[in-house]
Parts: structure tokens; C-alpha cells; sequence
């Protein structure tokens, strides 16, 4: 996992498919960012599959600029103006997210919608072992993790004027619908016969949906900032496929790092937890339905292979963009390439495996 965080942290000069006037930014940032003083210098992020990111630097403090990618996208992806409204919203209930400075939906200032928020300092960690962290101190960060999403589950969409966030009626059906419409129109991508068998067997087992709460959609721990020195979520980061959905779906996303391994995902299968010190998959699963009142999950079958399915589905997606060739990320083609063995798992996960 060291490759993995070599390839992904820092930052880089901004790839040629990327690059934008940086003066219709810097002049934009002078009249919609509050404190704004340039010069700007602009580099890119090395991670960051999906939406392009970049880091803004000027002499007094820095900035985190996310856009939608140049070319031709599929119909409602990459919606960073959605991932704005739920960061702005979030913020006002102290939930740990950046500060978004400012949402420009004009074309003409970069090419593409984009948004503006604090650059937030920290740790990013790529390895779900958490191997920079002493074994004493590990239990702790993935407590950190647990109860940072058990309080995102914790949180009224209605109170903080995120009601109309996601879509009324059953979550799971838009979602495979929504997964499974990109996965059929990208044909670039091709097609595989475990997805398409784990299609259908999703479609005939959607367990009845009980509440509604704001879903992050990606919540692992290389898409969290945490503490310099502390066991502390200071930032969670990249909602593009938050929604209000099934929160006991969210968790069973989050869960599958128990369930996969690099190079397929940030997971820990495999591992040997006594050694490291890290809780079994039943005592995370407790503390999390400790924190939030429930007795234990029972179609957890169900939302492992859904979650599978869906993060095969943005593999896919990722597939596609490397064919077009408009990828964000320099490391695309290697994360296209892991989409057969995503769809077998998923469809293994579906028959109880």
C-alpha cells in the first residue's frame, strides 16, 4: 500500500487534459472568496478518480478547488454543485466537513462548474491497516471512523435543509436502476456477465427500506482527513454520491473493508487483525448499532453485494473514461482494470460468499 500512497498523496503540475486560465480563476476567486489575496499558483492533487481536484495556494493560506472533468460526462454525474450544498449544510450542525468558500455553475471561468473550499490539514491514510499509527493507538481510529458515521446517520436531512437532497420512494431501486442505466449506456466500457447476473439478482431481492437519512456514498478511510497527532476525524471528504438513502446501506459500504483487499480497495481482508490490533468485522458492526439504537443488521447479505455492485459500477465508469480518454486520474487505467474481479465479488457476495 505504500505505491498506493505514493501515487495519491501530494500534488502534482496540472495534466495537460486538465489545465484551465488560471487568471478567469484568480479573478473569479477575487470577487466570489471572501479574504481572497493572490498571487494564485495552482497544482493538481494526484488522487481523485472522478471529479479533477486541485490545490490553490496563494502567500496567505490555501484552497481546494473541485470541478467537474472536461469532455463528454454522463447525464447527472460528477455533480460537485450537489457536493457543495451538502458540505454547506453539514457545516452548520459542526459535522466535520471543509468550509465551501463559493460555487461557480459559469462555464466560461474554467471550462466546467466547479467549487471552491478550505484546504483542511491533516492525515490522509491510503492503507486501511493504518500503519503509521502505533498498535496501541489503532482501536481508536476506527472508533473515530465508526462514531463519524454513526453521527452522520444521527442527523435530521429536514433540519438542515437537506429534504429535497435525494428522491422520494425506495432508495435501493433508483440506485440500481441509476447504477445499472450508466453501466448499460457506457459501451465503451463493455459488458460482463457477473454484473449482469449480479443485476438481476439485486433487482429480486431489495429488502424493504426503513429510514431516511443523509448517505455519504463513499466513506472509507483514504476519503478522510484525519488529526495530525489525535484519533479525530477533522474532515470528511468527497460527497459526490451522497444522497438521502438507507444509512444501514452506507455502513455496509463502509463495512467491505473488512470484505476486500488491495489492489480491488482500500480494504483489510486478510490482514491478521489480533496482530494489528484492529476490531473484528462483529465488534465494529456492534459499536456502530450501539451508537445508533439497533439491535444488529439483518440484510446485510443484501447490502454487501448492492455496495459491491455500485462501486463496480463507478469502476465501470472509470473503465469508460480511460477508452475516452478523459480520465482524471493518471492511475485510472489501473483502477479500470480491477472491475471483473469488483463484479465476481459481488456477484460471490450476492450467493452468501
Amino acid at each position: 500500500m505504500a505505491d498506493r500512497q505514493d501515487q495519491n498523496s501530494g500534488t502534482t503540475p496540472v495534466r495537460e487534459a486538465h489545465r484551465f486560465d488560471e487568471a478567469r480563476l484568480a479573478a473569479w476567486m477575487a470577487d466570489n472568496v471572501a479574504g481572497y489575496e493572490g498571487p494564485l499558483t495552482v497544482e493538481q492533487f494526484k488522487g481523485g478518480q472522478s471529479n479533477p481536484t486541485y490545490k490553490l495556494t496563494t502567500p496567505g493560506r490555501a484552497y481546494v478547488l473541485r470541478r467537474k472533468p472536461p469532455g463528454q460526462i454522463l447525464k447527472g454525474a460528477h455533480a460537485v454543485e450537489r457536493e457543495a450544498r451538502v458540505l454547506s449544510a453539514l457545516a452548520t450542525v459542526d459535522f466535520p466537513v471543509a468550509r465551501v468558500h463559493g460555487l461557480c455553475t459559469d462555464d466560461s471561468v474554467i471550462g466546467t462548474w466547479f467549487y471552491v473550499m478550505d484546504m483542511v490539514e491533516g492525515r490522509i491514510f491510503w492503507d486501511a491497516t493504518f500503519p503509521q499509527v502505533s498498535r496501541e493507538e489503532r482501536p481508536a481510529y476506527f472508533d473515530a471512523m465508526n462514531a463519524t458515521l454513526a453521527r452522520l446517520h444521527g442527523i435530521d436531512p429536514q433540519a438542515i435543509g437537506l429534504g429535497d437532497y435525494g428522491k422520494p420512494g425506495n432508495f435501493f431501486e433508483r440506485q440500481i436502476g441509476r447504477w445499472t442505466k450508466q453501466y448499460h449506456e457506457d459501451v465503451e466500457a463493455g459488458r460482463n456477465d457477473d454484473m449482469d447476473a449480479l443485476i438481476g439478482w439485486l433487482e429480486a431481492h431489495v429488502p424493504h427500506q426503513g429510514e431516511v437519512r443523509i448517505t455519504h456514498g463513499d466513506y472509507r478511510c483514504d476519503n478522510m482527513i484525519f488529526h495530525p497527532t489525535e484519533p479525530r476525524v477533522v474532515a470528511v471528504l468527497d460527497w459526490e454520491l451522497s444522497t438521502l438513502g438507507d444509512p444501514l446501506s452506507d455502513f455496509a459500504y463502509h463495512l467491505m473493508m473488512y470484505r476486500l483487499a488491495p489492489p480491488i480497495a482500500t480494504g483489510i481482508a486478510g490482514a491478521d487483525l489480533a496482530a494489528l490490533n484492529i476490531p473484528s468485522e462483529a465488534d465494529y458492526v456492534a459499536a456502530y448499532c450501539a451508537r445508533t439504537g439497533r439491535a444488529g443488521i439483518p440484510d446485510l447479505q443484501f447490502y454487501t453485494a448492492f455496495n459491491i455492485f455500485r462501486l463496480a459500477a463507478i469502476i465501470h465508469g472509470i473503465k469508460g473514461r480511460v477508452v475516452r480518454g478523459t480520465a482524471a486520474s493518471a492511475h485510472a487505467r489501473e483502477m479500470a482494470e480491477k472491475f471483473p474481479a469488483l463484479a465476481a465479488a459481488g456477484w460471490k457476495a450476492a450467493q452468501g460468499g
